[in-house]
């Protein structure tokens, strides 16, 4: 149990490393755009968090399951608001 526990882990660090270095090298002119076209695959994390959270294997990934959907639909939202601002700069004025 430990072996595929400590690879899961050990995954799980690089994946933040490498998304920290990805979304740090983003230029703030294109933020907003890859945000709303990241908006999509939050939706899938929602899906998936929600499959988590209802497969009812254990209490740990139920729990985990739950933060996941708080955290995806926090985001989508979030990035839906973003984008929304940022077309309201392009609409022409009244």
């Amino acid at each position: 149990m430990t072996g595929p526990l400590l690879i899961s882990l050990y995954i799980f660090v690089l994946a933040i490393f490498v998304g920290f270095e990805v979304i740090s090298k983003v230029p703030p002119l294109l933020h907003t755009p890859l945000m709303s076209g990241a908006n999509a695959i939050s939706g899938i994390t929602i899906v998936g968090s929600i499959i988590s959270a209802g497969a009812g294997h254990s209490r740990i990934s139920t729990l985990l399951g739950l933060i996941a959907v708080i955290f995806a639909t926090i985001n989508v939202v979030g990035g839906f608001m973003v984008t929304d601002r940022m077309l309201e700069m392009f609409k022409k004025g009244r």
